[in-house]
């Protein structure tokens, strides 16, 4: 426990750098159907919203780190299953690490991939 309440004074006092970022015009996402097995990797453009068996994705937008496109692309996510009033899924996906804000779904995985220029 000491341990864990040290390293995290320590991280709290190293000063963060904050990364500038630019607005790609769209990405790419990878969705699985895990009872089909089947993936799709689907081109998006911001804003745009489609239909994938009963999910209806929307990427809001897709950053990247300026300067560095082939970098670590986050997206802004809204995923609907089934026509459902609430979404299933709503917020930032990141490419590099998908299970740290993951779609949590029995059928479905949907996953950031790149943002296309």
């Amino acid at each position: 426990m000491k341990r864990i309440l040290t390293a995290l004074l320590i991280f709290a006092a190293v000063p963060s750098v904050a990364q500038q970022a630019t607005t790609a015009p769209g990405g790419t996402l990878r969705i699985l159907d895990k009872i089909t097995g089947r993936t799709q990797d689907l081109e998006f453009s911001n804003g745009q919203t489609r239909s994938i068996g009963l999910l209806a994705v929307t990427m809001s937008e897709c950053r990247y780190p300026s300067g560095n496109r082939s970098g670590d692309a986050y997206t802004l996510l809204t995923v609907v299953y089934n026509n459902a009033a609430d979404p299933v899924f709503r917020g930032w996906m990141v490419a590099s690490a998908p299970a740290l804000n993951a779609l949590d779904h029995p059928r479905y995985d949907v996953w950031a991939l790149r943002c296309s220029s």
